[in-house]
């Protein structure tokens, strides 16, 4: 139904043209765009309201003010007018509605079909792929934690059929007991199927079903006297217990997602937090845009209309205050889903401290983002259009290497996220065991050594930061600091770990090397992009291949004075191994040597007043 005038909009007169249906509104101004979508349970009644009343607020009158015409959509029911409201404003944007800024696709983990050896795999964007998808998942975190969890406890593949299909001998994964090698034939289709299917049951959230069946096979290849095997399933059934164990979170049973809203200078934070068959996935902050004089509890109903309309829906939703629609918009979901879902704001015990989590987490959010650098984010979205991303990158890792002539080789690996450098996830890699001077050889083992990290659970015996076997996130995109050789280097190393979903590019010098005409060469596909000594984008790859350049040269040249330091020690007449180790302990190591006097050498075990007058004159001249 449309009503439309060339000098002003008569609203009087469309209300009279109106029924008592619930349905949908939109207003329009004379140039078409669209500046509002409401809903009505009564259509009439509550479009009247606009153009009967005798004083509106402020932000509405300037609204009215400008509509030069209106349409609506009937529909059967009001929660049907509340989801078709949701879809318009999250599709349309209107200009005068709290919107949704979400821009990013979900994360899902896919399942082939059709094949011998299933794969599963990291997936965003269309499901174009024959097969099953889990999810979505509320980060990409949350997909790789449970990746994880699938290669440990099951073995399933994740590597991709290309590289499936070529393997002559099995990869790493293997090596490191994350993968049963299908490839080389180490297992049988049937049973690496149960293992497949057993992972998609715990992905279902059917954990309990398969610790059943585990605990079955178990006891019947015990019957069989098959001690191997049994052994083999009983590490699976302990293993998949401790997992449970470690990431059950107490009162958090049900699927339910805990939802806070905090405002301030105009602009408003939802975070929320996710629980999963009592398993908390995180959780994930929002900025929606908003009109003014916005309250919490619309940009909450607003949010969750538009949020869930094309999502699963947890059977909770757990707010902070009531809302007017929750008991329409839990009807409505409820009917989509075919279950019970209820939306609670009175909660106690666990579910009140998850909401005051969320809380914390929104008011964290908040302040960073408005204390953040604007250059630093207007960076970080011109890089996302550059290279055509779904979303912001979130982290970047950029990798370097130094030397000099071969000597005291150092990797460098820094990271960077909106908000700037993350100087405590900075890492130093002293390489060794490769021929002088091979920078490809030195990329490749920095590359190894800070992705098989990533892949790996934490060592129990190096649990310091920065040690091997510590866990850190995967980067969105790898930065690293030369051309095509370099980056192939990456590509193999990720490739050989099963890693799909990082982007690698490679950052090769321009024109006679002159910064701002650097080449950005794109993964896989080779791809180059000169973006110009304009590009905000570039403006931040140079930044942090700089800092990387940096992190890399101040490494390595501690190195060489230290491996020059220590030789010029070794060159002395008397100071074997021995007396060598006992100054170096005694000191704390070489500076304290380089700064120690004759008589504090003296006194160390082994030592003459000769050989501390030598050690004296090697450094001080």
């Amino acid at each position: 139904m449309n009503q439309e005038s060339n000098i002003s909009f008569d609203g009087k007169e469309f209300v009279r043209t109106l029924t008592s249906s619930p349905g949908v509104y939109r207003m329009f101004d004379a140039r078409g765009e669209l500046l509002y979508v409401g809903k009505a349970g009564n259509l009439k009644k509550r479009v009247g309201s606009y153009f009967l009343k005798p004083r509106l607020e402020p932000r509405i009158m300037s609204m009215i003010s400008q509509i030069a015409r209106m349409e609506t959509t009937l529909t059967r029911t009001e929660g049907e007018a509340l989801l078709l409201e949701a879809q318009l404003i999250k599709s349309l944007k209107p200009r005068y509605n709290i919107l949704l800024r979400d821009d990013k696709s979900y994360p899902y983990i896919y399942l082939s079909e059709g094949e011998d050896f299933p794969r599963m795999a990291f997936h965003r964007g269309a499901k174009a792929g024959k097969g099953k998808y889990f999810g979505p998942f509320p980060s990409a975190w949350a997909v790789r934690e449970s990746l994880n969890h699938m290669q440990k406890i099951f073995l399933v593949r994740q590597c991709e059929d290309s590289y499936f299909r070529n393997r002559s001998r099995p990869c790493l994964q293997y090596q490191i007991g994350r993968c049963s090698a299908p490839c080389v034939g180490l297992i049988g289709k049937d049973e690496y199927r149960e293992g497949v299917r057993h992972a998609a049951m715990f992905l279902d959230g059917k954990s309990d079903a398969v610790i059943g069946e585990l605990v079955g096979a178990m006891e019947s290849a015990s019957r069989a006297l098959e001690f191997e095997r049994a052994a083999k399933v009983r590490d699976q059934v302990s293993t998949l217990k401790r997992l449970l164990a470690k990431n059950y979170v107490q009162g958090a049973s049900a699927d339910l997602d805990a939802i806070a809203c905090r405002i301030d200078g105009g602009v408003a934070c939802v975070s929320v937090m996710y629980f999963r068959g009592g398993v908390n996935l995180g959780s994930r902050d929002f900025f929606p845009k908003l009109p003014h004089d916005a309250e919490v509890a619309d940009v909450l109903t607003s949010f969750i209309a538009q949020y869930y309309v094309d999502k699963p829906v947890p059977r909770e939703l757990l707010v902070e205050q009531a809302l007017p629609d929750a008991e329409l918009l839990a009807q409505a979901f409820a009917e989509r889903a075919g279950h019970e879902i209820a939306i609670k704001h009175s909660v106690r015990a666990e579910r009140a401290r998850f909401l005051e989590l969320a809380a914390k987490n929104a008011e964290g959010a908040l302040a960073a983002r408005l204390a953040s650098n604007e250059t630093q984010r207007e960076r970080f979205e011109s890089l996302r259009d550059l290279l055509g991303l779904d979303e912001v990158p979130q982290r970047l890792e950029c990798f370097d290497i130094s030397h000099t002539m071969g000597e005291a080789t150092v990797a460098s690996c820094v990271v960077y996220g909106p908000e700037g450098p993350i100087k405590a996830q900075y890492r130093r890699y002293n390489i060794a065991g490769i021929e002088p001077g091979d920078d490809y050889a030195a990329m490749r083992q920095a590359l190894e050594r800070r992705f098989r990290r990533g892949a790996a659970e934490p060592s129990p015996t190096d649990a310091s930061p920065g040690g091997e076997g510590e866990k850190l996130n995967f980067p969105d995109i790898l930065l690293i600091d030369g051309g095509k050789g370099q980056v192939r280097q990456a590509l193999d190393v990720l490739a050989d770990l099963a890693i799909a979903e990082v982007l690698v590019v490679g950052v090769a010098k321009g024109v006679e090397r002159r910064a701002g005409h650097e080449t950005l060469i794109l993964g896989a596909s080779g791809k180059t992009l000169w973006p110009g000594p304009e590009s905000p984008a570039l403006h931040l790859i140079q930044s942090v291949r700089d800092e990387a350049h940096r992190f890399a040269i101040t490494g390595h040249r501690k190195q060489r004075q230290k491996a020059r330091d220590t030789s010029r020690l070794e060159d002395i007449a008397g100071i074997g191994a021995k007396r060598r180790a006992a100054l170096l302990k005694h000191f704390g190591g070489l500076p304290g040597v380089v700064n120690a006097g004759v008589e504090e050498i003296a006194r160390v075990k082994g030592m003459s007043r000769e050989l501390a007058e030598k050690i004296y004159a090697l450094f001080h001249g």
